[in-house]
């Protein structure tokens, strides 16, 4: 098989469409949900918690293997570690049909994560390994349109299957796609690994990340239902002490999970940080719209999922230019102005209450909305590989995916009780309302605090070209190749 992928050939339209299947399928899952959210309480009487752990056991377990399945896939085949996360994650997603309590609803969904912790950075890391370095760019541009679209159509998708027949039809439509994604993977994506990786695989980092992961997220989830008790406080004290050592392993270990080397890269760690605001945003924004248009606007569930549509159009016309122009011309602006109108867009939102009209109030938002998300989303993906070595795409792309999870795994914790939604008050229009507009004031301050972030990016990151005669770093300046931080060129 081809390793050196030229955009525009019947290779690379087959390694696009395949990370894109499997990576859609994930993402597609993870907003799917929001719109079900209504259903699914309804049928197994799940109170504010119960819904938010449906979200946050998905999350929670792809935020903390990611990292972990990115350094399988770079040490025994990107293509094969992929492959076992997309039959992983079809049978979780039986599971999750099948579920008759919000428990064992809870579970399925964490195994679901581990089987889209497998196969998403996967999706990135072939990407940047098979591509021809001139074209990488291009293609993580096409599959973060292509892919952000799958998770803005969730909500549609979402809609028309739980009013078809069952929000149950929203998880088992996932087996006949996984089972697609095997065969065009076996056929068209060649298999790639790091050379250079020899030692062992930090297990342990790996497992001290989920647990301090699993201990904060219970204490934000559950401390508004049961107060400060022992358990609450048990499980932060846990969860913190855990991360700190996770830190701390990284930083002193002989084989990090996480080399610390990358964030040494500037670029790397704004890019990050940026994830970090926007993604959680995000994941605020989708949880609470799907139950405001459904509860509050009295929409059905496919009108709320038809609702996000013009979301998808956006990122499907404008995705894939819009990293192609970052490349060109460097990401800097395009990661400061993208959240900004992700911000403006959120504000807009906040006319989405009882008796607005679709044209005059939803329209205008999400369309906003789908700008801003075109205008950040393959930019900052392309930035944060670009700004790490080859060596490290698997690892890299796990940061960053196990940054934007972490993100609206946090975000679920936290948005509800901060804007004061508990209990069962979602399923009251009123309550509701008052929560929507305080949680988008959150959502965006956190957009813009991502766009000022990126003002810190200098050059051009996604730049390729010829090494100067004289350059005293070749691979190191950021106008040598997609793979070198910007370590001595001057703004």
């Amino acid at each position: 098989m081809i390793t050196d992928v030229r955009w525009g050939t019947p290779a690379a339209r087959g390694v696009i469409a395949t990370t894109i299947l499997g990576s859609g399928m994930a993402m597609l899952d993870g907003t799917i949900v929001n719109v079900a959210l209504p259903r699914i309480g309804d049928e197994l009487d799940a109170s504010v918690a119960g819904l938010q752990w449906i979200l946050d056991g998905y999350l929670l377990a792809l935020a903390s293997l990611i990292l972990v399945a990115g350094a399988l896939g770079d040490r025994f085949g990107r293509r094969r570690v992929f492959l076992i996360g997309v039959v992983w994650f079809g049978a979780a997603s039986v599971l999750c049909g099948l579920a008759q309590t919000t428990e064992m609803l809870v579970a399925a969904r964490v195994l679901q994560g581990v089987g889209g912790a497998l196969l998403t950075p996967g999706s990135l890391a072939i990407l940047q390994s098979v591509f021809h370095r001139e074209d990488r760019a291009r293609a993580i541009g096409a599959w973060s349109g292509l892919g952000g679209i799958a998770a803005a159509a969730g909500p549609l998708v979402g809609g028309l299957l739980v009013q078809a027949w069952s929000w149950r039809l929203a998880f088992l439509i996932n087996v006949p796609v996984a089972v697609y994604c095997v065969w065009m993977a076996l056929r068209f994506v060649p298999e790639t690994r790091d050379e250079e990786s020899a030692g062992p695989i930090d297990l342990f980092g790996s497992a001290l990340g989920a647990l301090g992961l699993a201990g904060v997220t219970a204490a934000l989830v559950e401390a508004p239902v049961r107060g400060l008790d022992w358990l609450v406080l048990s499980a932060g004290i846990i969860g913190f002490a855990a991360l700190a050592a996770f830190v701390q392993r990284q930083r002193r270990g002989h084989d990090p999970l996480v080399p610390p080397a990358l964030f040494a890269d500037r670029t790397f760690v704004i890019a990050n940080g940026l994830t970090l605001a926007v993604y959680a945003a995000l994941g605020g924004v989708f949880m609470l719209m799907g139950l405001q248009l459904q509860i509050s606007l009295g929409y059905s569930p496919v009108a709320a999922g038809v609702a996000g549509v013009p979301i998808t159009i956006v990122m499907l016309l404008l995705s894939s230019r819009f990293g192609a122009l970052a490349s060109k011309h460097g990401p800097r602006w395009f990661l400061v102005s993208g959240p900004m109108l992700v911000a403006a867009a959120t504000l807009l939102l906040m006319r989405v209450e009882p008796g607005a009209s679709y044209l005059g109030a939803v329209l205008p938002a999400v369309t906003l909305f789908g700008l801003g998300l075109a205008v950040v989303v393959a930019p900052v993906t392309a930035t944060v590989l670009a700004a790490a070595p080859d060596r490290y795409a698997g690892v890299a792309s796990g940061v960053n995916n196990a940054v934007a999870r972490t993100a609206g795994l946090l975000a679920v914790a936290v948005l509800p009780a901060a804007a004061g939604l508990t209990g069962a008050a979602y399923a009251d229009p009123v309550a509701l309302t008052a929560a929507w507009r305080t949680a988008l004031l959150i959502c965006a301050g956190l957009t813009v605090v991502g766009g000022l972030l990126a003002l810190g990016v200098r050059g051009n990151v996604l730049a390729v070209e010829e090494h100067a005669p004289d350059c005293p770093h070749p691979g190191d300046c950021m106008s040598c190749s997609v793979d070198a931080p910007p370590t001595h060129i001057k703004p």
